[in-house]
């Protein structure tokens, strides 16, 4: 075996047994409970500042945000997006399929009992009791008519001052109490977003291999970080479709890759200052992965 994999190997063994005398909701969470310390502030963007642009903060955010049913090979999520917005998440990742006058919210064909309207509408009241804070939210079409998502999108937002949907990066003394759209594909309105993903890096046959995708990806994000669009990593990923990883499930993948993850941000804690992430959308994080995140950004 290499050396390096020796190391990656050495790595998921310790925060194996980390988990298990501490509890797997430190990075890793499939039960949906969150038990927030007496001392945790929930708006956590308040301590940035007005002029720092957006692109050059990093942000805790999911991975088909509200994909908590339909079993085992489509669940990526526990804690309800009520949770995940006051355990620190503040990006959104949904799929919606239009049907009549309805964004219904999907994870492939299942409905996840949630309209976009009622997301939207949980969000705002969100920013309403936390006007400090940003919610960034990237909509992907799942439906024939990609189009009329995003004019049934811009029906659902109407003249509301508190929604961003421009293409130019804002600062965050812009963005605070509102949603900002994140522009990709056929859904046009917000910020243009990168995603460092290369193709096929959501399939997943070995999660030591796993590991080192994500830390070339998470290498391309530094480069990235500052500029015109907003730069996304996602952690998440699933062995269905493939035959040495037909029982990786998202929940498994998460459990392994969220502490690794974990100690590996955490080894940039030394460096003055932090470097910029962007977005990094996760499966199943737990509150202590999140706050890891979170405390990137000191400068």
């Amino acid at each position: 075996m290499k050396a390096g994999n020796k190391c990656l190997l050495f790595h998921h063994i310790v925060l194996s047994v980390i988990v298990l005398c501490h509890g797997q909701n430190l990075f890793f969470n499939d039960n949906g409970n969150l038990i927030l310390p007496g001392s945790y502030n929930i708006p956590w963007m308040a301590s940035i500042q007005n002029f720092r642009t957006l692109s050059l903060i990093t942000i805790p955010g999911t991975h088909d945000s509200l994909a908590l049913h339909g079993g085992p090979l489509a669940k990526c999520q526990a804690f309800s997006l009520k949770n995940q917005l006051r355990a620190g998440i503040r990006f959104l990742d949904l799929k919606v399929f239009e049907l009549g006058d309805t964004l219904y919210v999907m994870h492939g064909v299942m409905y996840q009992r949630t309209t976009l309207k009622e997301v939207l509408d949980t969000v705002r009241a969100f920013l309403s009791e936390y006007n400090t804070e940003a919610v960034l939210i990237r909509v992907r079409s799942e439906s024939f008519e990609k189009d009329m998502v995003n004019r049934m999108v811009q029906s659902l937002i109407g003249n509301d001052q508190h929604v961003w949907v421009n293409s130019g990066m804002p600062t965050m003394g812009q963005v605070r109490g509102k949603i900002v759209f994140l522009q990709k594909s056929t859904f046009t309105l917000g910020i243009p977003l990168i995603e460092t993903n290369g193709k096929g890096s959501s399939k997943v046959t070995d999660v030591e291999n796993k590991d080192k995708t994500i830390i070339k990806q998470l290498s391309q994000a530094i480069e990235a970080c500052g500029g015109d669009n907003a730069v996304m990593t996602y952690t998440s990923g699933t062995g269905f479709g493939t035959f040495w990883g037909m029982f990786l499930t998202p929940r498994r993948v998460a459990e392994k890759v969220n502490p690794w993850l974990n100690q590996y941000l955490r080894q940039f804690y030394p460096n003055q200052p932090r470097p910029c992430f962007g977005v990094i959308a996760m499966d199943f994080p737990g509150f202590d992965l999140i706050q890891t995140v979170i405390n990137l950004n000191s400068w």
